[in-house]
């Protein structure tokens, strides 16, 4: 019987004409006349869009002995068949939803979990590596000359443009005016912003992320905004949530660069990666990687939680980050005549690495004198 009864969600009601025994209950439905047998032709539906149907040219009673059939009845045998076809497909919706909110509460976990970390004496080859696998695009020249002639030919005004067309200058009447060549954007930012816009170009139907804003510029962040380019959320703590970038996706690493972690979490990911960091950002890498190697502590110049930095600090093993002249005059004098360790502890609190210790960490040190 049950062998020959296979649930298959064909509709959402289950409609045939059969004789059923008055007051016969199955899977929570009730005959609807308990004083009498009925002979009725009516749609019997089951909960949570669960359907079980019997399926055209079907024999619902091949295996049924002709005694059971004869004792119990078509009818009674067809009421059984049924409740079990019904608590069957109930079953299997219920294991479904189950299914469901065990793969959503992995989603959660997944989103809610630590970045990647990858080792400090590893990130030089890891990033190596990264830039040379084929989830790393490079932009040909001939493609960012294009990018660079777009954003010229959209940044500014018309009268900008106008200027810049005639050398850089515009007279009317007896007097001229001189644009610096180097007006706007300095040469990263332009080179990022490009880029972005060609990946948009490159890429004109996939799902584009920035791990950051491109630049700290409302207008050209809502520019990008308008052409489909979302930028990664972050939760009430002020981490990121990469739990909506899917495989396949498009992810932008703005001009301020991306930390290590973020890179390793975007290999496994298996995203597509267009990098926009400036190259005098990645020389500033360059030389914090110079500065480890060499076993000394990085001091960073920078805010310790500016985009920037923290992709800067994640390549370094021992990091101290100073802001401004008075904290490096303050770190300077406790390397030479020393001081109260527990307040330099706090001062710093938030902008020094892991279990660093100020009377020993600051014996050697090198200098990343950022761009921001």
């Amino acid at each position: 019987l049950f062998r020959s009864l296979k649930p298959q969600q064909f509709n959402s009601t289950v409609c045939a004409p059969w004789h059923v025994r008055a007051g016969f209950t199955f899977s929570g439905f009730s005959v609807p006349d308990p004083a009498m047998a009925v002979s009725f032709v009516a749609p019997i539906t089951f909960p949570h869009g669960a359907a079980p149907a019997i399926a055209a040219g079907s024999q619902p009673f091949a295996d049924v002995p002709p005694a059971a059939q004869a004792t119990q009845g078509r009818s009674a045998v067809f009421a059984t068949a049924v409740a079990a076809a019904a608590a069957a497909s109930v079953a299997q919706n219920r294991r479904a939803r189950r299914s469901a909110a065990r793969t959503a509460r992995r989603q959660v976990d997944s989103s809610k979990s630590e970045m990647p970390r990858v080792d400090p004496s590893e990130t030089k080859t890891f990033r190596k590596n990264f830039q040379k696998s084929d989830a790393y695009l490079k932009f040909g020249k001939s493609q960012m000359e294009k990018a660079m002639d777009q954003l010229k030919s959209i940044s500014g005004s018309d009268l900008l443009a106008k200027m810049r067309a005639e050398g850089f200058q515009l007279t009317v009447g007896d007097v001229t005016f001189v644009l610096a060549e180097s007006y706007g954007f300095c040469w990263g930012v332009e080179r990022a912003v490009a880029m972005s816009y060609e990946a948009r170009n490159f890429f004109p139907d996939r799902k584009i992320w920035g791990t950051n804003e491109i630049i700290h510029n409302p207008l050209v962040n809502k520019n990008l905004n308008d052409m489909g380019v979302e930028f990664v959320p972050k939760r009430a703590d002020g981490t990121k949530d990469f739990s909506k970038i899917q495989e396949g996706d498009v992810v932008l690493f703005p001009a301020f660069g991306a930390s290590v972690d973020e890179m390793a979490l975007l290999k496994e990911r298996n995203v597509q990666v267009v990098d926009t960091t400036c190259p005098w950002v990645s020389k500033v890498w360059n030389s914090v990687e110079k500065t480890k190697d060499k076993g000394h502590t990085v001091v960073i110049h920078g805010k310790y939680s500016h985009e920037e930095t923290v992709a800067t600090k994640s390549l370094a093993d021992k990091y101290l980050v100073v802001k401004d002249m008075n904290e490096a005059e303050y770190v300077a004098n406790y390397i030479l005549e020393g001081g109260d360790k527990d307040e330099f502890m706090q001062k710093f609190s938030k902008a020094m690495s892991q279990n660093f210790d100020p009377d020993t960490d600051l014996e050697k040190v090198g200098v990343a004198n950022q761009t921001t």
